[in-house]
């Protein structure tokens, strides 16, 4: 019979280990997207929906399937989740048409829906004081993202796009075996029958939690709009072949994702605000630089005209990259940790709404990359949208938590002068 702790540690390894294969499957199109573009001879436009649509529904599912964690608990539903995906991953080998690749990419991108599973489940295994540590170790599981910028272009340069989704589907049947085998559930967790849909849906009548939806959709919807676009950035703004940008986009998709777990013991240890404000600065400042195109001056002066050329060569770009990737890991565990600490007997719920948020940020920015792209001529207006998201994340922050502080000292002082 395993003990408490042996569970706890049981669980929350297979509960990343399964969220990393799911995040893989999830940006799969980053890659296999490139040369399915190539085929089809489809738009800027047309890329970012291609990417972008097994994005929409794991953002969608995420709050049915926090509320469906909450009542029936993490393990069945975690696992009827990544058994959803396998056939139709399988079958994105054999589509022709762009409007099967869509179809298809709705259906495995319910894998994305595994976010809201799994931060519920791993969170109800932990005291409060490790719940920000332990959501972050799950959390680290963005990481598969990076595992299909090592894996999926060697297997496209070797065996064709096709053979991606098909080995995909294999190793996510593995994956579902072994996370049965390895997971425990307590009848404790989960809320029970008695609470109502509309009782679980009133959260959204809190404000507080709308402000977290929209760091989310920065911290988390950026980095999955940047690690859907950052091998094609690559190849268009560098010219790098495709092996070769899927490895830099993994220098902005690894850190992010592993670094997510010191976020989170962090965020325990000097607060979610202290945090979630350093990770809007930088990144503010970062996507400032990262948002000015190459540009070519030239200047007359009385001995003839002067050439200077202004832009980021790929070595400072993928250094400003990287920080905010480091920004965004610590950012995406400080504001779960704002969730576990203010809605804690419905984090199954306040995570969905979040992860929900988080998620459609990352459906519409592919989609705003390609069109803006298609529109301006100019790759790094991608940054320019980021960075405009950052300030409002900014001002927002700056008001909502300066009016709550302001709320919070007048309770005390009216304490105060009653004592």
């Amino acid at each position: 019979m395993a003990t408490e702790q042996t569970k706890q540690v049981s669980v929350l390894v297979m509960n990343t280990f399964a969220f990393t294969a799911c995040f893989a499957v999830w940006v799969m199109f980053s890659i296999i997207g490139i040369p399915i573009k190539e085929l089809l001879a489809l738009s800027e436009t047309q890329f970012g929906i291609l990417v972008a649509t097994p994005i929409l529904t794991g953002s969608l599912m995420r709050l049915p399937v926090g509320i469906l964690t909450d009542v029936y608990g993490g393990r069945i539903v975690y696992f009827v989740l990544m058994i959803a995906t396998i056939l139709p991953l399988y079958l994105i080998g054999e589509a022709t048409q762009y409007w099967q690749f869509l179809v298809l990419g709705l259906f495995v991108g319910v894998a994305g829906a595994s976010f809201a599973v799994g931060i519920a489940y791993t969170a109800r295994w932990f005291s409060t004081e490790k719940q920000g540590f332990a959501m972050g170790i799950f959390g680290a599981g963005n990481a598969g993202a990076a595992l299909t910028k090592f894996i999926a272009p060697s297997l496209v340069v070797a065996y064709g796009w096709q053979s991606v989704p098909q080995i995909y589907a294999v190793a996510m049947f593995v994956v579902v075996v072994l996370y049965w085998m390895f997971t425990y559930e307590n009848p404790e967790h989960k809320v029970g029958s008695h609470v109502k849909l509309k009782d679980q849906l009133a959260l959204l009548k809190d404000p507080r939690i709308w402000k977290y939806m929209q760091y989310y959709s920065l911290v988390f919807g950026g980095f999955v709009g940047l690690s859907l676009w950052m091998t094609k950035y690559y190849i268009s703004e560098y010219g790098f072949d495709l092996t070769t940008a899927a490895l830099l986009a993994s220098i902005f998709i690894l850190p992010s994702g592993v670094i997510r777990a010191l976020g989170g013991w962090v965020s325990d240890r000097f607060g979610p605000y202290k945090v979630t404000w350093w990770v809007m600065w930088i990144s503010w400042v970062c996507l400032f630089i990262m948002s000015y195109p190459q540009t070519v001056f030239t200047i007359k002066t009385i001995t003839g005209e002067t050439t200077i050329n202004i832009g980021l060569n790929v070595w400072v770009f993928t250094s400003l990259l990287f920080v905010v990737g480091i920004a965004w890991g610590f950012g995406k565990a400080s504001v779960f940790k704002f969730l576990s600490n203010e809605f804690p007997n419905n984090i199954g719920v306040a995570s969905g709404i979040v992860g929900l948020a988080g998620g459609m940020g990352g459906f519409f920015l592919p989609i705003m990359f390609g069109a803006l792209i298609d529109f301006t001529q100019i790759n790094s207006v991608i940054f320019m949208l980021l960075y405009g998201a950052t300030s409002v994340s900014l001002i927002w922050m700056h008001y909502t938590f300066g009016k709550d502080k302001q709320r919070d000292d007048m309770k005390n002082f009216i304490g105060e002068k009653n004592v």
